[in-house]
């Protein structure tokens, strides 16, 4: 796989997760761990992307 087309997926994956951690933040079910880990491997794959990027 190509470094282009690795940070293309790493975005899709960002901006999924973008939209899954907004969707559970509006869900009162839905634990605030769960919330944490989300963000935290949200900011793993926007480390990731800047890295490549450079």
């Amino acid at each position: 796989m190509s470094v282009s087309a690795h940070l293309t997926e790493l975005k899709k994956k960002h901006a999924t997760l973008s939209i899954e951690v907004e969707e559970a933040q509006r869900s009162p079910g839905i634990d605030d761990l769960q919330i944490t880990q989300m963000k935290k491997q949200k900011l793993k794959i926007k480390e990731e992307i800047e890295r490549l990027s450079t």
